[in-house]
């Protein structure tokens, strides 16, 4: 059986600064699903990539407006289905409702902002590839890394280039 060819190469650079160079110049030079490992949160490295995520963000508006509408008619369904006839209010008093909408607002909201980041980013994970790199436990002490998938034998040769030109100081494959 043929060795199955690499996921990707793992570049390590010196300083946040290279990182960030390295990039944005990766990225202009159209190398596609760039990721990028630091010890320590380097805020520049998303624009970098051009990482433009907004899913999180809707998905919890959708969470927001699916809790105040089940609020509202849970409410709305109990008051018609049992009504008590207390000092003149009426069966339907919106005002009174606010406070379960509100806080059902917020707990479908967060819920749903939670699984909706478990499902787009493919969590749980138990074991990454990258793992498998040697060097890569040096992502969480000094270490800045930037990952470049490849598919094809020509990517890898190319991506290879490409990390030598930016000034990579180790770059490692990455086993499927």
């Amino acid at each position: 059986m043929a060795d199955a060819p690499p996921l990707g190469l793992l570049g390590e650079f010196g300083t946040p600064e290279a990182l960030i160079a390295a990039a944005r110049a990766a990225r202009e030079a159209g190398a596609k699903g760039l990721d990028a490992f630091t010890p320590f949160p380097v805020d520049e490295v998303a624009d970098a990539l051009g990482f433009r995520e907004r899913r999180i963000p809707r998905i919890g508006l959708i969470g927001g407006v699916v809790g105040l509408v089940s609020a509202y008619a849970m409410q709305i369904g109990v008051n018609l289905d049992y009504p008590l006839d207390i000092g003149g209010r009426p069966l339907i008093a919106l005002q009174a409702f606010a406070l379960i909408g509100f806080e059902l607002t917020v707990l479908f909201s967060v819920s749903f902002m939670i699984f909706g980041l478990f499902a787009t980013s493919g969590l749980p994970r138990y074991h990454h590839p990258l793992f498998s790199v040697d060097r890569f436990e040096r992502a969480t002490r000094d270490g800045f890394f930037l990952f470049v998938p490849t598919d094809q034998e020509g990517a890898l040769k190319e991506a290879r280039a490409l990390l030598e030109r930016l000034g990579a100081t180790t770059i490692d494959e990455v086993p499927r």
